[in-house]
C-alpha cells in the first residue's frame, strides 16, 4: 500500500488541498494520504520543517509532500530527496532537510525538471497541485527517483540558519523554534541541557518549575520540560506559556538557576 503524507501551509478554507488529493488520486488511486496539517503559519518555512521533522519519524515509510513555499513561481528548484527511512518531495526552500536528517538522511536528491511527470499546464503560483502532488503519486508507484528530474549534489541544497544554541554558566540561552496550537513553547536547545540544570530555574526572568509533565507546575504557573520531541520547552499548566512570556518562533530565551 503505497503511503503520501502532505503537510502545508494552504488552510482549510479553500480547494487547495482538495486538488493536491484530487491529483495524486487520479495518478495512483491506491494510494493512501495522511493529512499532516495545513495549518503551518503562511510563508513559515521554519514551523513547517519543525512539524515536517518531528512527525514524519512516525508515519509509514512512504513518500511526504512538504508545502510551504513562499519563493513558488521564482527560480527556486522543486527537489525530490531520497532518505533511508522514506522520499519527500517540495520546494528547494529548507523546508525538507530536518525531515530528510530525521528518515537517515539524504541519500539521493533530484530537480524536478522531467516535464511528463507534472500537470499538463504548471500554474505559477500552484506548484502543491501542479508539480510536487504528481511528483509524489508516481514516486509512491514506484518509479524511481531518477526519472523525475536531474541529479542534485545534496551539498548544494538551500539550508535554513541554525536556530541560536548557547550555553551559559548558569544555564543556556536558545531560540524559540516553535510555538504550538497550546501556546507551548518550544526551543531549539536539546533535552540534554535540561537534564543538567536544577530544580529552580528561571526562563526569561520568571520562576519556573522544573518538571517533566504539565501538572509539574501548578494551575496557571510554569513549567520547564523535555518535550515528546526531546526539546527543551516550556509550557503553563491550564494557559498559553508563549503569552505569558510574550515570546515567538526566533525569539531568544534565556534559561538559568534561579539561584
Amino acid at each position: 500500500m503505497p503511503w503520501i503524507s502532505l503537510t502545508t501551509d494552504y488552510g482549510l478554507a479553500d480547494g487547495f488541498v482538495a486538488a493536491c488529493h484530487g491529483m495524486i488520486g487520479r495518478i495512483a488511486p491506491a494510494a493512501r494520504v495522511i493529512d499532516v496539517t495545513h495549518l503551518v503559519p503562511p510563508a513559515d518555512v521554519r514551523r513547517g520543517a519543525a512539524v515536517l521533522a518531528q512527525t514524519v519519524p512516525y508515519l509509514p515509510v512512504g513518500v511526504h509532500v512538504a508545502v510551504v513555499d513562499p519563493g513558488v513561481g521564482t527560480a527556486r528548484r522543486g527537489i525530490a530527496l531520497a532518505a533511508p527511512g522514506g522520499l519527500l518531495v517540495g520546494p528547494d526552500n529548507g523546508l525538507l532537510l530536518d525531515a530528510a536528517v530525521a528518515l537517515g538522511g539524504v541519500t539521493a536528491a533530484v530537480e524536478l525538471t522531467n516535464p511528463q511527470w507534472l500537470a499538463p499546464e504548471v500554474s505559477r503560483t500552484f506548484h502543491g497541485r501542479d508539480v510536487f502532488a504528481p511528483v509524489a503519486a508516481r514516486l509512491a508507484l514506484g518509479v524511481p527517483l531518477a526519472d523525475a528530474g536531474s541529479a542534485v549534489d545534496p551539498a548544494e541544497l538551500v539550508r535554513l540558519p541554525e536556530p541560536v544554541v548557547r550555553p551559559e554558566p548558569d544555564g543556556f540561552t536558545a531560540e524559540v523554534l516553535t510555538v504550538d496550537h497550546f501556546g507551548n513553547v518550544q526551543l531549539a536547545a536539546p533535552g540534554t541541557l535540561l537534564a543538567a540544570l536544577p530544580a529552580r530555574l528561571r526562563v526569561a526572568g520568571r520562576a519556573v518549575a522544573h518538571g517533566r509533565t504539565f501538572g509539574d507546575a501548578p494551575p496557571g504557573e510554569l513549567v520547564i520540560y523535555v518535550d515528546s520531541a526531546n526539546r527543551v520547552a516550556v509550557a503553563v499548566n491550564g494557559g498559553r506559556a508563549a503569552d505569558v512570556l510574550a515570546v515567538g518562533p526566533g525569539d531568544l530565551v534565556a534559561v538559568t538557576a534561579s539561584g
